[in-house]
């Protein structure tokens, strides 16, 4: 139960460094007299140094073990939290947000690897749902959270929390066996561990999958970088209580993780996973519809959104499972690509948000139909693949 709880925390980094403060890019754009669109890239700044951190924390973690790697990003993380708490402008924040990333994302990787050196097929899918339920209080009471810090102590405070998550899961991690024994460890050079990535890009089962959950990640961060001022500037709701809308979301994420977890191991993952592709299209050509129209104004936003980002239990868990199937000698890299090519999908589609941004809902709208379509025609893929494959 410890190590199950210690994963999940792991796990919710990205979501514990970004959700939180979502409620404040607002005032933290008025404060910093910049635009909404310009504070948007420390979403994306964020993403690139998530994404391109993962590539080298794999192979590090594939040779040297899981533990110590782990604790290092998360000291990178606390450094990278206390510099944005002390940033003057936007452009410091992005470049701080970039340490931050590079150090959170160590957690989060390798607590997938941590998943596949104990797991397998199916129930390595069935596991990683369960740790995403147990994960989901993070970006539940994350946005309520900083809502309530911005309120009591400003925009700073929070990002001086995050320093205080970071030294707290650092003695939690002192609980954490090493999942990853001597014998197991690749004895390959770093250098030659990143050439095995070549490896990876060549497998098309393993690009099926992995696209799949990029373009989820695209249309998901999107809502991230948009709904804060699609919501708070937009449509006028008030700061405090953004958090609660974006949290119904979270509710939905934690169901669809739940239901995936109880039936990923009947009907296998590839299916669930076009299941949930499919279902995130729907919902976001919908978005479409009612932002470009403003149709059902508010409610027209939140209840295709809802349903979009509740398709992340079928969606995120399955896409990896299916793409790390097949390389359990290489688990870490495996894992490592897998979350750069959908945390770098991911940082496209809040950049074209903030790209697009034109004081309406309609970027938003658009970025995360395209999106949930990609998602569907690579789920479809991955799932041919897995027919022939047998």
């Amino acid at each position: 139960m410890m190590v199950l709880a210690i994963l999940s925390l792991l796990m919710a980094f990205a979501s514990i460094s970004t959700d939180i403060y979502l409620p404040a890019m607002p005032a933290m754009a008025a404060a910093l007299q910049t635009s909404s669109g310009v504070l948007e890239w420390t979403i994306s700044g964020y993403l690139v140094g998530f994404s391109l951190g993962q590539l080298a924390w794999g192979p590090i973690s594939d040779r040297f073990g899981r533990r110590i790697p782990t604790a290092i990003g998360i000291i990178i993380f606390a450094i990278g939290s206390a510099g944005c708490a002390t940033a003057d402008g936007p452009a410091a924040i992005v470049g701080w947000r970039l340490v931050q990333a590079f150090g959170a994302c160590a957690g989060v990787v390798l607590s997938r690897a941590m998943v596949r050196d104990l797991y397998e097929g199916d129930r390595a899918a069935s596991m990683l749902s369960t740790l995403m339920i147990a994960m989901g209080i993070a970006p539940l009471i994350g946005p309520i959270i900083g809502g309530q810090i911005l309120a009591i102590a400003g925009w700073r405070a929070i990002f001086w929390t995050l320093v205080g998550v970071g030294v707290a899961t650092l003695c939690a991690l002192t609980a954490l066996p090493e999942t990853l024994g001597a014998d197991r460890r690749s004895e390959l050079s770093f250098s030659r561990s990143l050439k095995g990535y070549g490896v990876l890009l060549r497998n098309s089962r393993f690009m099926a999958f992995s696209c799949a959950g990029g373009f989820f990640f695209a249309g998901t961060f999107a809502y991230v970088a948009g709904s804060p001022f699609a919501y708070i500037s937009y449509h006028h709701v008030p700061a405090s209580l953004y958090g609660l809308l974006f949290g119904a979301g979270i509710v939905g994420v934690m169901i669809g993780n739940l239901v995936n977890a109880r039936l990923v191991t009947r009907f296998g993952a590839s299916r669930m996973l076009s299941i949930g592709a499919g279902l995130a299209a729907l919902a976001g050509c919908a978005l479409a519809v009612t932002a470009s129209s403003d149709m059902g104004g508010l409610i027209g936003l939140v209840v295709p959104l809802f349903v979009f980002v509740s398709m992340t239990g079928l969606v995120i868990a399955n896409s990896f499972a299916g793409a790390l199937a097949d390389f359990s000698e290489m688990a870490g890299s495996a894992s490592a690509l897998v979350g750069a090519i959908q945390y770098g999908s991911g940082m496209i589609g809040s950049a074209l948000v903030g790209a697009f941004a034109d004081g309406t809902a309609w970027p938003l709208g658009a970025v995360v139909a395209v999106a949930g379509a990609g998602s569907l025609v690579c789920a479809m893929w991955a799932r041919n693949l897995s027919k022939v494959r047998g």
